[in-house]
């Protein structure tokens, strides 16, 4: 599992080993791992490492610091060092001086140089690039590395207003911090150099294929149908029927024991999927363990009141599309459920359900949701952030947009219904979802050699899901 940590929290950490080590030691410390990722780069992007040459945009402040320490360090391996300090007079002092010590020059433009560290601000920047600034960035071609964050990210929120850094590399300092999560486009692959922070709980936390994979439910010896989850759908109607084939469909992918299936397409998703056992109504659906509701389903008062008796119910719910319309208008129907409750809205849902559409902040925005309604609260987006009541968040990032597609979220709907019904809590069944969810939507958009191959639909997103789920668990067998 990954963990992401607040300025705030980092720098707390810091205080104790600046008053106790030597003065700059923690400093150099980051800047020899920034320092070590750009002769990987250099090696990498152009076979050698001695005569290449490296640019550093230097800003005011401690990040400045850290650029130049690794320009001279830089410079000590061959490297031809360049810098720009876009604030001559509020350069870092000590790092200036070894810099020109190594023999890296100070220049006006970055001219064309095989990479670019961007040291502009760091965790304590806030806002885009200064028009000064903004004008070197975007004169560059060669690929960017930043020191901890790329200028003109927030930190905090991963928010870009303006103009930012796009960074093929991140060199985080000491822990990742939320933006390297929440802002993937800006930051590239994000490298966590260890400087000696001692970090308590994060802020965030995000899944790794592993962890899917360990808590995925696979039945073992001793299983039955029933006792690897009953999974209850409703979703679907004559409007669309498409709904209802993907949210079962999903639901019997993601290793349901059983799928039971309530709605207007029955007859389809019983010719599509014939372990599927379908009902009339919510009422006569038997032993059910979780429900899936919402996808297609209309927001007539039929669907309203299948809802609200899906909602009265002691079992685990989740809600999603037509669903979350009927509760923009009735949150009570869920406010008062003492039984594990999954919301999980794009932003136009999200704007339904609030009155508000997402902050800037996102994380903030979902942990409101959460703690006002006393329910789980996924946040779909190319980061889908997932939020409990008591404030614990998990993020995935998708890693790309191949999800984006009609469909997509009620093929999501039906692996979180099979998640719930296994018994995993709202939150670790999302964050575990999301993961594969979003591993299946690359697997279908991509050949077999890994290049992009076209974008897709959610049929064939659906169909990976096993696929995406055999990734997983693989990579848990061979940890």
């Amino acid at each position: 599992m990954r963990s992401y940590y607040t300025p705030d929290q980092v720098r707390d950490a810091e205080r104790p080993l600046l008053a106790s080590g030597a003065p700059g030691a923690l400093m150099r410390r980051a800047a020899f791992g920034l320092a070590s990722v750009v002769i990987g780069e250099l090696r990498a992007r152009t076979g050698g490492v001695v005569g290449r040459e490296v640019c550093i945009l230097v800003g005011s402040g401690d990040n400045g610091g850290d650029g130049l320490w690794a320009g001279s360090m830089l410079r000590r391996r061959g490297v031809a060092m360049n810098a720009v300090l876009l604030k001559p007079n509020r350069a870092h002092a000590g790092g200036l001086a070894a810099f020109r010590a190594a023999g890296g020059r100070i220049v006006d433009a970055p001219g064309t140089p095989d990479l670019v560290v961007d040291a502009i601000v760091g965790i304590s920047g806030k806002g885009p690039l200064r028009p000064d600034a903004d004008a070197l960035v975007s004169g560059i071609d060669a690929p960017i590395v930043a020191a901890d964050i790329p200028s003109g990210v927030d930190p905090l929120t991963g928010n870009v207003d303006g103009p930012a850094v796009r960074a093929a590399v991140t060199v985080a300092f000491g822990a990742r911090k939320p933006a390297h999560v929440l802002a993937v486009p800006y930051c590239g692959r994000v490298e966590l150099v260890d400087i000696g922070l001692e970090l308590h709980e994060p802020y965030l936390r995000s899944f790794e294929p592993a962890d899917v994979g360990a808590q995925w439910p696979i039945p073992t010896a001793l299983d039955d149908k029933y006792s690897q989850g009953v999974v209850g759908v409703a979703a679907g109607s004559d409007r669309y029927p498409g709904a209802a084939l993907l949210c079962t469909g999903a639901a019997v992918a993601a290793t349901s024991g059983m799928v039971r299936y309530v709605g207007s397409a029955a007859g389809e998703v019983v010719s599509h999927y014939p372990e599927v056992i379908a009902a009339a109504v919510p009422s006569s659906t038997g032993r059910v363990q979780a429900w899936a509701v919402g996808p297609g389903f209309g927001t007539d008062d039929v669907s309203k009141q299948w809802l609200t008796d899906i909602l009265g119910s002691d079992l685990p719910v989740v809600v999603d599309a037509d669903g979350l319309t009927i509760l923009a208008s009735s949150p009570e129907s869920v406010t008062g459920r003492t039984a594990p409750t999954l919301l999980t809205p794009h932003a136009g849902e999200f704007e339904r359900l609030t009155g508000e559409k997402p902050g800037p902040d996102r994380v903030a925005s979902v942990r409101e949701l959460a703690s006002t309604w006393g329910v789980t609260v996924l946040l779909k987006g190319r980061a889908t952030v997932i939020a409990d009541p008591d404030g614990t968040v998990f993020v995935n990032d998708a890693g790309g947009s191949a999800a984006s597609t009609a469909g997509s979220g009620d093929v999501l709907s039906g692996i979180l219904g099979a998640l719930l019904a296994s018994g995993l809590t709202p939150s670790t069944a999302a964050a575990c979802a999301t993961r594969v969810h979003s591993l299946a939507a690359a697997t279908a958009a991509h050949g077999v050699d890994g290049e992009f191959a076209a974008p897709i639909s959610a049929s064939p997103l659906l169909s990976a899901v096993p696929d995406a789920i055999r990734i997983v668990r693989s990579v848990t067998a061979l940890d």
